[in-house]
């Protein structure tokens, strides 16, 4: 059975998120330039060559789904995502980082010149099920700076993140929650969370049974208010950054009839 196709409602122009998708790209090749490939990530099982082939992969394939390629790739879930993306790698023996760099820059164009040719609303089936073509642009974003985030930190230096990237980021990461619920740790949950990006946005996710749907705003009264520096926000949703630590250091403040479930909100979710 198909699932619903989400509607994106853009928060930023389009060409905004197409100009930041070629840029990051494009910020790979100064990242990856004469470092080490064997570099460990931290908190990761890949090495940078390992991170960086993942993204010249998932690069090129977002830009066949942009052109209107059918891809199949896993069923959506953390472990079918995590099982194509080692296979995809045993597939892909270049770890040279400048090569690798190139391509990821280059497949990122390729995404936005076949993006630039289709209209934004046009429905598209990716890794984590059916979404508009902007939608699946913000994923891509998403996806880079992510990755790019953890190679600058293995190596040292800059990373490509900033609020203003980060809110071209939120139509996917407000679309995929429902779909990365941990089904364990939500069994059950019944709660209504207003989340708040300083000076970006707010939206609505509200728990029913352990069940996860996201709104412009919240369908009743929220038991928990959660406010999220908007670079922290992105670090947390990803699996970057403890929601606990978060909070010692100012980045989160929490209120409400309940606001002792802030620090365990993230736990509700398993990051793709």
């Amino acid at each position: 059975m198909d699932l619903p196709l989400p509607q994106h409602r853009p928060g930023a122009p389009r060409t905004a998120l197409l100009e930041a998708v070629t840029a990051v790209g494009d910020e790979a090749l100064a990242l990856l330039a004469g470092c080490r490939g064997d570099t460990p990530v931290p908190g990761s099982e890949w090495t940078v060559a390992e991170a960086a082939a993942h993204l010249a992969m998932a690069n090129e394939l977002m830009a066949a789904l942009a052109a209107g390629e059918q891809r199949p790739y896993g069923d959506g879930t953390p472990a079918s995502l995590a099982a194509a993306n080692a296979a995809s790698l045993a597939a892909r023996p270049e770890r040279d980082p400048a090569v690798l760099a190139a391509q990821i820059a280059d497949r990122a164009r390729e995404f936005t010149t076949a993006s630039a040719r289709r209209e934004g609303t046009e429905a598209v089936r990716t890794p984590l099920g059916p979404m508009d073509l902007d939608t699946l642009g913000a994923y891509l974003l998403t996806h880079m700076l992510a990755h790019l985030y953890d190679i600058a930190r293995a190596l040292g230096r800059p990373h490509p993140l900033d609020r203003h990237r980060v809110a071209l980021t939120t139509p996917f990461l407000r679309t995929a929650m429902p779909w990365v619920v941990d089904a364990r740790a939500a069994a059950g949950h019944n709660a209504c969370y207003r989340v708040r990006l300083r000076g970006l946005e707010e939206f609505a996710v509200t728990f029913t049974d352990g069940a996860a749907t996201v709104d412009r705003e919240p369908p009743r009264r929220p038991d928990c208010t959660i406010l999220l520096e908007p670079v922290a926000f992105f670090l947390i949703a990803l699996g970057r950054f403890g929601a606990t630590e978060a909070l010692l250091r100012g980045k989160v403040l929490a209120w409400g009839r309940r606001p002792w479930l802030a620090p365990a909100f993230p736990r509700l979710f398993v990051a793709p």
